[in-house]
Parts: C-alpha cells; structure tokens; sequence
C-alpha cells in the first residue's frame, strides 16, 4: 500500500471552483481500482493551499489511474486552477496507531 499526496496551490480566484471540481469527482477517483481513500485538506494558515491524500494498493493502481480519461478530465480542470506548480509525493507508511 502507498499513501499519495498532492501539494496545490489554487489561485484565490478559482478556490471555489477547485472545491467544486473534487466535490464533482471525488467518489468517482475514490471508486477507481486499487483506490482505498481520499481526501482533500486545507493549509490553515494560506487558504488557497490545498493538498490531496490518497491510499493506494500499490503504485501500479496510481499509475492506472493517472492513465485514465477520469484523471485527464479532472487534472485539465484542475490545471487551470493553479498559481504555481503541483507537488507529489508518494510515501509509503511505517507506522500508524
């Protein structure tokens, strides 16, 4: 299992729209093969920072979806929306209570 987070940085203008793009589509990413969880998180201290985290069976289901019309629709979206560019990490978990 992998854990994926996604660093965004919206533009202030398009934070709702942002919102509202995941809002649209977040229970069709969360239905993709392989997918366990997803979230979307705001920074608390810069409101237009936003940062996905995604639970994954393994990096193959990650890849599968990010070959997918599913991603290309929502990260053409997405992609509209930023002020700088995205950052990713994936992270595998050592622990966890």
């Amino acid at each position: 299992m992998i854990t994926r987070i996604v660093k965004l940085t919206i533009a202030p203008s398009k934070k709702e729209e942002f919102k509202s793009i995941f809002i649209t589509n977040k229970e069709y990413i969360r239905g993709s093969e392989g997918c366990l969880h997803v979230e979307l998180l705001q920074d608390k201290k810069y409101d237009n920072v936003f940062f996905t985290y995604s639970k994954w069976e393994g990096e193959e289901f990650v890849e599968k979806y990010r070959k997918s019309e599913l991603f290309d629709d929502v990260w053409k979206k997405t992609k509209a929306c930023f002020c700088s560019p995205p950052e990713a990490w994936s992270v595998d978990e050592l622990f966890s209570l």
